[in-house]
């Protein structure tokens, strides 16, 4: 426990301390600790006395050190109620006898302890202990000399009096009211927050007052008879008296009265509810108050009166905010007195007091409504509000008469503004100067304006409380009072204080806002007019809301004197302007000051809240608003900031733009509100307008430079305003709209223009808003449904419409009717339904004029109808709105308008489709295959009741078919259109709506599109391309030079008749394909459908034959899209595949007489289309096909290659059709169905490699699959040659080393692909064709065709050794046979290329450096292909194969060593680097590693022939080491030849081998035994080399010996003759 601890430790303390001078208290401490160790918690603590006597004790002794140590000891028990009640006595006596001391931190320690046992369950509850704590507090408070001592006896007794009050509240069970958290209100940023702030104190106050009253009562508990005597006692000594019952002959009187105050302030219950306070709160403390109030006095000096003044003052505040319904005689005397000493002959700070204190009453809601209606509103008693508001309306008024006014107002702007940012201002009580004496005045005066600031706000929100209750309503409704309507009890009250107060505010408000220019004061100002106006209003107080009204408004806008107009109009011109441009119209000069600004938004507000009450005063608002309208739109308005700063012509936008930006938004706002107002009085409003507009009308004449800019900026204000409040009243236009438009109607007979446009514009709005307008309707009700109210409106309005469309007399007039038609159209043309027959018989007028404008107008309204409005279209109009665009579509006026025209018919015709899907979704229901041929019967079974909503379904399906037909009819006419631009837009939108809404036709609405529209159209434009002229147009004239005429160049692809059309036949053959793509299944389910699709094929073979490249691209793309959209779905017919198959073929069996660019882009089109066919229709494929597309792509590359070496010699590159068919090969592999193709695929493709003989022949081994190969390969010969017999297509072979350096890696790619059985087949074959590629590097070293051979040949062994590697050898052993043929094959390519070609100087022309290390390191590839993965590998091999490969590494690695000393100095240095590569893979082949290797069968046989082999070639390098030097005498060995010798020294001392390996060394079986069984076989290798080493010991060459004496000590290591110490 913590408490034990600490007190332990204090004792020890303790007893340390009076171990000398005191041992009685050592004793009792040492005795206490004994004690302290049993006690575990308070209650032990507390039942134990020995503890706290020693600290008594220790107190007792009056020793400072024993005394502090004693005191917080009897803290820390008192605070952990660890001390028992009784125990109080003895602890103050001891207390009161420490108070005493004179020591400064025993007194501190004495109160702290005081102050502990007020807050701990030892509180004193008895008179006498009460008596005796306070009495501790106020000895100590007489001390004046400590400061700290004093300061914490005040604070002490403070705390101590709450205690017993909060005690008084508990023991009563009263309720715990409290008004704020301080004594005073505070003031926060402006005066409405501080009334807000008070009404939410003040209705909680009330509540709280009004839920815990209960009857007054008389009798007192003990404790609320101590805290009635304690409270009597600081009464007496506030007045000067002495303290009875504390024992106390005085007390300071302003720390009695702060008591008194906050008692006042913070324990309201207790005086409301108990009667004794209550007797004494009337006839002590207010008598006291009185008194105080009356004298003058000085009391304890000079500085002291003030303090006490504003002590006084509070505590008459506090009285009579909370207790004047109950103490009314006192607070009526109070009040007189306060309000007299605002004109006494007082000090100003005195009067300041009273100033703060009255302002504080007004800005209280709850307070002032209560003094008004107890002493105002009674007869018995006096108008004390009344009396307050002209006493704080004559503090305002004195300004004008004080000699220091304007730096008064000055000072009191700077105050508002101060305080609206957070600044308080607070009297200097020793302000004696001038520049004080004028901030004080002015503080004076801020009071006064803010406490009738908050008399307005009051009343404002005791109106709203009045609505909220329902005693009032709103002033957005529309009310007629009746005599009874202002009886209830808020109203009344509201009504009273309006009447006796509005005429004094209103003449201080109008004083300060004409003297006062701070904003801040102007703004706190304005606030008050908008309340109070706003209050008038709602109370109907007609009088009072004009007065304020006109005076508001006189701050609104305020014309500029001669002088300052003078002014403005010399800052506006400068030395360098024109004359023209400094001539302003004075009159017009505006300057906008910022009071002018807030004035303004004020005047706003209240219009806005007042709308429906303001009646006649409208027309001064309306007057005060066109003026400010004229002044925002005015060239010459300013604001004054910017008024004489710069001039007009240099200023940029600053902060009176944004200004004017809020105002004019502002103004309109007021009339967008406009819909919460009354009919009534929006019919008032619109009558103003209008009244407004007509006097300038008939002041403006007809010539446009004569009107000036007021009366016109007057009417445009009017006019706008109109349509604003039409718009937002479209809810209810009807009873508006003739008021409204009969003004428009009139200014557009105007003879001015300006007003004209101005009339046409709010026409066109006006009619736009209402038809656009919600309540309007909607084009998804039914006819029924509209209203007749809707229903008049539309004619009406579209009437208005028409008839200033017919009755113009002006053609400005009829083309802004036209306008305005358009705007209707687009903006809510999907609303209109009764209108439609006449726009549409206007528009039709209007299709056939002359006038391009006109036109045009037209045509756009029509694009808005068929855009937006089809669906509002009634049924029997939808022929006429085709027929309209049909004839915008051929009209000859204008080509821009025909070309949208046709695309508005796929608009039309998309609307119509919707309409099909009745008869889409039961052919779906039914299947595609299924036709409906007796639709009639269909029809006419549907006829009963129950189905009649089918019925009427069905007739709505035909319907829409003959309206789609009759699209078709018009695109069908435009087709044969001499214009290329409008037949080539109908194309394509005929078959857009076909692809579109295809889904939704039926099968005989097919048939008919087919036979009767889409063939014909094929028909016709295939005839006009080919009977059309090919005469060169000349293009439209654009004008002469030199005297002659220019012509528009027309581009050389559509400069005749015939290339247009052919043109629009490629877009008939692209529209056929699109519609192949989306429907064939569909179009190939009608009857008679097949011969259609010979026709086509007809067109199709004739377009390519004859027609233009476009055109025969075209027909191709029309194919290929058929079949290839379908194919890979499987719902399409082998013979559409077949017939598409035939027509390819046929055009390259015509190769003879089908030549050209045109030709050769046919071919590389059919190609490319034959690749993407197989790929798609891979499983409809069987061999006859697969036979026939291998037959066209030996005809393409056979004609390819016939003409290819005139095009590799002059391009440098393949011909494109053999590109094409490079591109398509990898595709070609025949799938599962069609394995033995691969056979036939690959021969067929290895033919056009370069080779010596003709054919292969089989060679032993071949199984039966390669024999049913060749008979395959020889069928297909077969055909080719018979599809080829009666052309010239030569039969030998013609090679292209181009063509075929492509081809091999798209071979090999095809081989690793093929099954198993076919892939070792073909393997030989593939193998020996690479092999002859790769010899023409002895012919042709420069060429590529060898390299490219060689990367396929090493790509496609290391892809099969990795297969072998993996364990696939399935396969390997039913093939057996077939791969000893393979790695015989893989041997000979590998002797006779590297040992031939490999590592050698050919003659070669001078190839750039890269080249010449390419081909080394393509070299370099192969020997790592043969070393590292096929030696290394699980092949399967033979013995001899391996052995063979061996001698190949071997003889490769022995150029270096084996050539002549002089033909060594020759040699080329890639050649040595060749030589070393392959004897490191030998190394590589004989070495093992036991961690990274992974030892097999086929790795130790290669390693068995390769560990002799390379004993042999390293024991033949040593020994020609000794030759060369004994030849060379003392010339220096060959770097080739010693870099071999160091390399293979350093390689011989690394080499470790397996033991198998190291079996077949030619070594003693005694030695070979030893080796074994002490494992010291991996470097056997070194005894069989160790003659030779010994021979070359004696080398000049300094390294070689170095090496050679590694290589001897190894050699010892392994015989296990190391050097050992002859001493051991």
């Amino acid at each position: 426990m913590a408490l034990v601890a600490a007190l332990e430790a204090d004792l020890r303390a303790l007893s340390a301390e009076a171990r000398r001078r005191y041992p009685a208290v050592k004793d009792g401490a040492e005795h206490a600790i004994l004690k302290l160790r049993s006690s575990s918690s308070a209650s032990d603590l507390s039942s134990n006395e020995d503890i706290l006597r020693i600290f008594l004790m220790a107190c007792g002794v009056r020793n400072t050190k024993l005394s502090v140590i004693g005191l917080s000891c009897l803290q820390k028990l008192i605070s952990h109620d660890a001390v028992e009640p009784s125990s109080l006595k003895e602890i103050l006596d001891t207390l009161k006898d420490h108070s005493e001391m004179a020591e400064e931190n025993i007194q501190l320690k004495t109160l702290q302890t005081i102050l502990i046992i007020f807050q701990s369950r030892l509180h004193p509850e008895t008179e006498e202990n009460m008596v005796l704590g306070l009495s501790i507090c106020l000895r100590l408070l007489d001390n004046n000399r400590l400061p700290s001592v004093y300061n914490t006896a005040a604070a002490t007794f403070r705390q101590a009096v709450a205690m017993i009050f909060d005690q008084v509240v508990s023991a009563e069970s009263l309720p715990m009211l409290k008004y704020g958290s301080s004594s005073q209100t505070a003031r926060t940023g402006s005066v409405t927050g501080d009334l807000s702030q008070n009404i939410n104190s003040s209705e909680s106050l009330e509540k709280d007052v009004i839920s815990g009253r209960s009857t007054m009562r008389d009798t007192l508990s003990e404790t609320g008879k101590l805290g009635l005597r304690l409270l009597e006692d600081l009464t007496a000594s506030a007045a000067g008296g002495s303290a009875a019952w504390l024992h106390v002959t005085s007390l300071p009187r302003t720390f009695s009265l702060e008591l008194i105050e906050f008692v006042l302030s913070n324990y309201i219950s207790v005086f409301k509810i108990l009667l004794p306070y209550e007797q004494v709160l009337r006839h002590q403390i207010c008598s006291l108050l009185m008194t105080s109030l009356r004298t003058s006095s000085e009391l304890e000096g000079e500085m002291v009166e003030p303090y006490f003044r504003r002590l006084v003052l509070r505590s008459v505040a506090h009285i009579i905010r909370l207790y004047s319904s109950s103490l009314i005689t006192e607070c009526e005397v109070f009040l007189n007195m306060l309000v007299k000493a605002t004109f006494l002959d007082l000090p100003l700070w005195h009067r300041i007091l009273v100033l703060e204190i009255l302002r504080g009453f007004c800005v209280e809601a709850r307070t002032l409504r209560i003094l008004f209606q107890n002493f105002d509103m009674n007869p018995k008693n006096t108008n004390v509000v009344e009396s307050m508001v002209k006493a704080l309306a004559r503090v305002v008024s004195s300004i004008q008469f004080q000699e220091t006014s304007e730096e008064s107002l000055a000072a009191v702007a700077g105050m508002f503004s101060s305080k609206a940012k957070g600044i308080e201002w607070i009297l200097d009580n020793d302000a004696s100067s001038a520049a004080v004496l004028v901030a004080s005045e002015a503080h004076a005066i801020t009071l006064a304006i803010e406490g009738l600031l908050g008399v307005v706000f009051t009343v404002a929100t005791l109106t709203d409380e009045a609505v909220d209750v329902g005693e009032l309503e709103s002033p957005r409704y529309e009310h007629h009072p009746s005599s009874d309507y202002y009886t209830g009890k808020a109203s009344h009250i509201c009504i009273s204080m309006v009447d006796s107060l509005w005429l004094t505010i209103l003449d201080a408000f109008s004083l300060i806002l004409s003297r006062s220019q701070g904003e801040a004061i102007v703004l706190e100002i304005l606030k008050g007019y908008q309340a109070f106006t706003q209050a008038c209003g709602v109370l109907h107080a007609v009088e009072p809301l004009n007065s304020f009204l006109a005076s508001l408004c006189k701050f609104t806008i305020v014309l500029p004197t001669d002088a300052e107009r003078r002014s403005f109009s010399s800052l506006v011109q400068s030395p360098m302007s024109k004359r023209s441009e400094i001539q302003v119209d004075q009159k017009d000069v505006i300057v906008l000051t910022p009071k002018n600004v807030q004035a303004l938004r004020t005047l706003f507000n209240v219009a806005h809240r007042l709308h429906n009450v303001l009646g006649p005063s409208w027309v001064l608002v309306l007057e005060t608003l066109a003026a400010l309208d004229r002044a925002i739109h005015s060239p010459h308005a300013t604001t004054q900031e910017v008024a004489t700063a710069v001039p007009k012509l240099t200023r940029e936008p600053s902060r009176q733009y944004a200004d004017f930006s809020i105002l004019s938004s502002l103004n309109s706002q007021l009339f967008e509100s406009s819909a919460l107002m009354h009919v009534s009085a929006v019919k008032s409003l619109l009558s103003a307008l209008h009244m407004l507009s007509h006097q300038s009308m008939t002041e403006t004449s007809g010539s446009v430079s004569s009107a000036s800019s007021k009366q016109i900026g007057s009417i445009s204000f009017s006019v706008d305003r109109m349509i604003s409040i039409l718009v937002n009243n479209l809810h209810r236009v009807e009873p508006l709209w003739d008021q409204v438009v009969g003004h428009f109607l009139e200014l557009a007979e105007h003879s001015n223009q300006n007003l004209r446009n101005m009339a046409l514009d709010a026409l066109d709005q006006s009619i736009c808003a209402v038809l656009g307008s919600e309540q309007f309707g909607d084009a998804t009700l039914d006819v029924e449904s509209k209203s007749i109210e809707l229903k008049s409106v539309e004619c009406a309005v579209l009437s208005s419409l028409r008839a200033l469309y017919f009755s113009a007399q002006k053609s400005d007039v009829r083309v802004g009717s036209l306008k305005i038609l358009l705007h209707v159209l687009e903006r809510c043309g999907e609303k209109l339904y009764y209108s439609w027959p006449g726009i549409l018989e206007m528009l039709r007028s209007v299709a056939d004029a002359l006038e391009k404008d006109v036109a045009t107008l037209g045509f756009q309204s029509l694009r808005v109808i068929m855009s937006d409005g089809l669906p509002t279209l009634p049924e029997d109009c939808l022929h006429v709105c085709i027929d309209v665009t049909g004839a915008y579509s051929a009209q000859k006026t204008d080509l821009n308008i025909s070309l949208t025209a046709i695309g508005l018919l796929w608009t039309l015709t998309d609307f119509v489709a919707k309409g099909l899907h009745h008869g889409s979704l039961m052919e779906k229901e039914s299947g595609l295959n299924t036709v409906d041929t007796t639709p009639q019967q269909t029809i006419v079974e549907g006829v009963e009741d129950s189905n009649k909503p089918d019925y009427e379904a069905r007739i709505q399906v035909v319907n829409h078919e003959k309206l789609l037909f009759l699209v078709f009819s018009l695109i069908q006419k435009l087709v044969d259109d001499e214009r290329p631009e409008v037949r080539n837009s109908a194309v394509r939108t005929f078959f857009q709506i076909l692809g579109s809404h295809g889904n939704k036709l039926s099968k005989s609405m097919w048939e008919d599109c087919l036979w009767n529209y889409i063939f014909p159209m094929l028909d016709g434009a295939s005839h006009k391309a080919a009977t059309s002229s090919k005469d060169e147009w000349q293009g439209k004239e654009i004008g002469t030079r030199g005297g002659k005429a220019v012509h528009m160049l027309i581009h050389h692809s559509r400069n005749t008749a015939q290339k247009q059309w052919d043109e629009t036949f490629v877009l008939v053959l692209g529209g056929i394909a699109r519609l192949f793509r989306s429907y064939f299944p569909l179009l190939e389910s009608l009857p008679n459908f097949w011969s259609g699709w010979e026709s086509l094929l007809a067109f199709v073979k004739n377009s390519i034959f004859n027609g233009s490249k476009e055109v025969s691209l075209a027909a191709i793309n029309c194919l290929q899209t058929a079949v290839v959209s379908h194919c890979v779905k499987g719902n399409l017919q082998l013979r559409y595949l077949n017939s598409v198959m035939d027509v390819y073929e046929l055009v390259f069996q015509k190769s003879s007489s089908y030549t050209g660019d045109t030709a050769s882009k046919v071919k590389q089109e059919i190609l490319h289309g034959l690749g993407e066919l197989y790929v798609q229709s891979l499983k409809m494929f069987d061999d006859k096909m697969y036979m026939q597309l291998l037959g066209i792509i030996d005809l393409a590359i056979k004609q390819a290659i016939i003409s290819s070496e005139t095009f590799e010699t002059e391009f440098g590159h393949v011909p494109p059709v053999l590109r094409h068919v490079l591109e398509i090969l990898p595709s070609l592999g025949p799938p599962e169905h069609l394995s033995s193709m691969w056979l036939i695929l690959l021969r067929e493709f290895l033919h056009y490699l370069p080779r010596v003989d003709s054919a292969l022949a089989n060679e032993e081994g071949e199984t039966q699959q390669s024999t049913i190969g060749h008979r395959a390969s020889s069928e297909v010969s077969e055909r080719k040659a018979d599809s080829s017999s009666d052309k010239t297509t030569p039969t030998t072979r013609i090679t292209s080393n181009m063509f075929a350096e492509k081809l091999i890696p798209a071979l090999v790619e095809l081989l690793l692909r093929a099954p198993a059985a076919e892939k070792y087949i073909m393997f030989p074959e593939v193998i020996q064709n690479l092999r002859r590629c790769m010899m023409t590097r002895r012919d042709n070293p420069d060429g590529s065709l060898w390299k490219v051979a060689a990367e396929g040949f090493n790509r496609l062994l290391v892809e099969d050794v990795k297969i072998c590697s993996v364990g696939g050898d399935t396969d390997l052993k039913i093939n057996k046979p077939a791969r000893i043929r393979i790695w015989k094959e893989i041997g000979d390519v590998y002797e006779i290329f590297l040992v031939g070609y490999c590592g050698r100087a050919l003659s070669s022309n001078s190839l750039p450096p890269a080249a010449l290390k390419a081909n080394e390191t393509l070299e370099m590839a192969l020997v790592d292909g043969l070393g590292d993965i096929v030696l290394k590998s699980t092949v399967d091999a033979p013995r001899e194969v391996l052995e063979r490969l061996v001698l190949t590494l071997d003889r490769c690695a022995s150029r270096t060593c084996s050539l002549p000393i002089e033909t060594v100095e020759l040699m080329p240095a890639h050649c040595s680097r060749f030589s070393l590569k392959c004897l490191q893979k030998l190394f590589s082949l004989s070495s093992f590693s036991s961690e990274t290797e992974n030892w097999h069968t086929t790795r130790a046989e290669v390693s068995r022939i390769s560990i002799i082999t390379l004993m042999e070639r390293c024991e033949f390098i040593l020994s020609r080491l000794l030759i060369d030097e004994n030849n060379l005498d003392n010339r220096p060995i060959p770097t080739a030849r010693l870099e071999e010798i160091i390399f293979a020294l350093q390689e011989l001392d690394r080499l470790t081998i397996h033991p198998e390996a190291a079996s077949v060394l030619p070594l003693q079986p005694y030695l070979k035994t030893i080796l074994r069984d002490d494992n010291r076989d991996t470097r056997a290798h070194l005894l069989v080399l160790f003659p030779s080493l010994c021979e070359i010991v004696l080398s000049r060459e300094t390294r070689v010996r170095e090496l050679v004496q590694v290589l001897l000590r190894a050699v010892a290591t392994e015989l296990g003759l190391e050097k050992v110490s002859l001493s051991s």
